[in-house]
């Protein structure tokens, strides 16, 4: 005979042997018993199967006085059995769920980012950043064909400028890496920031900045956007958001998060990248205004650079040909990277990634050099 009773963990079962009078019944608790699930509320199973484990298993008919029992017991199913059982309830939680996911993503991977990237020691950005610019040597950049007089030019510029920076730009208080400007050639015109203090500029733009007339107030408005993503360590808050936004999903999908989060981590780079390139213009605007510098030659000079690359790209197309990647930069495959491991892979996935710059492909180019022109933005007002 089979009996149930409730207990505060949940219903015991109570097992009274009856050909054995007087024997002492066996108890089962709640944790060492394999409750049978419901799938269907309307059509019970003919018959269900208690697991004993051990134990061996009971296997009952009279499932509507079984149910019956249970809930007199105080059974009360789980949420997740109510979703086995109630569209209604799976299509709540499902809703709850993705509700839940986008929430995480749009506010919480960006916070927690933010938050944790103060953890992060500047010898680590230094080495990673350095990994990053070897594999890139290695590869796509070649060393800048800028006489050396110009280029002690514009980094006497870029040193004047960064000596400039105000306190109250500083979104991470203490954090002082040393910035330095460096020349490359081999990837058109473009510049970039890596984490450390490193900003890497292209011979290609500053050629653009002279064929269009432009005075290098162009050119140290782009340094500044760099330096931009620099202070605010745009480039380890990346690294950092993709873990977490790895390990949220981890937890949150189980098994099958390891393709769906890297699938997310790639899809939301677009729009993390896009945050971070106007939080640099903003930090641009304030500092050039601060060092009573303009900003509509650093507007000019993207939109001109913009307006090219949407002609080759177009040219390409109409060619049938294949438009070359003009921010990335793919490392050759032999190239040494020194290091940790952890300091190994974050300079791979930086190097695989279109780097931090200026000229990132994003769909607002426009709207963003009209508001470097005008010298402000409305977002800007909010960091």
């Amino acid at each position: 005979m089979v009996g149930l009773q409730p207990t505060p963990q949940g219903p015991s079962l109570v097992l009274h042997p009856l050909s054995q009078p007087g024997a002492e019944p066996a108890v089962f608790a709640w944790k060492d018993v394999g409750w049978p699930e419901a799938w269907n509320e309307r059509k019970p199973p003919p018959r269900v199967v208690v697991d004993l484990r051990d134990h061996g298993s009971l296997e009952i008919d009279a499932v509507a006085q079984w149910r019956a029992a249970l809930a007199a017991a105080g059974d009360r199913p789980s949420v997740a059995q109510r979703m086995q059982t109630r569209w209604p309830v799976l299509l709540g939680v499902a809703a709850a769920a993705a509700v839940g996911l986008t929430l995480f993503y749009r506010y919480g991977t960006p916070w927690a980012a933010t938050q944790l990237t103060r953890f992060v020691p500047l010898a680590w950005e230094t080495s990673v950043a350095e990994n990053v610019l070897q594999q890139m040597d290695a590869g796509t950049l070649k060393p800048s064909k800028l006489p050396r007089e110009r280029q002690d030019q514009l980094k006497a510029r870029f040193d004047a400028l960064a000596r400039q920076v105000p306190p109250g730009l500083q979104r991470y208080p203490g954090y002082r890496p040393p910035l330095s400007l460096e020349f490359r050639s081999g990837m058109g015109a473009n510049a970039f920031a890596l984490p450390g203090g490193k900003v890497v500029m292209t011979d290609g733009i500053v050629k653009a900045a002279a064929d269009k007339g432009l005075t290098d107030d162009a050119l140290v408005g782009v340094l500044a956007h760099e330096m931009g993503h620099v202070v605010q360590r745009h480039t380890t808050r990346m690294v950092v958001q993709q873990g977490v936004l790895s390990m949220g999903l981890g937890l949150a999908l189980g098994d099958v998060s390891g393709v769906v989060s890297t699938g997310a981590s790639v899809l939301t780079g677009l729009s993390y990248s896009r945050a971070h390139e106007r939080e640099a213009d903003c930090y641009a605007i304030a500092l050039m205004a601060h060092a009573a510098l303009p900003t509509a030659p650093m507007g000019q000079l993207l939109l001109a650079i913009a307006h090219e690359d949407d002609e080759d790209k177009d040219a390409q197309k109409k060619d049938g040909g294949k438009a070359p990647a003009s921010g990335a930069s793919t490392p050759a495959s032999g190239a040494s990277a020194p290091g940790s491991a952890s300091q190994r892979r974050a300079a791979e996935d930086l190097a695989s990634h279109p780097v931090w710059s200026l000229l990132s492909s994003h769909p607002d180019t426009v709207e963003r050099a009209t508001e470097l022109e005008r010298g402000h933005a409305p977002h800007c007002a909010n960091n």
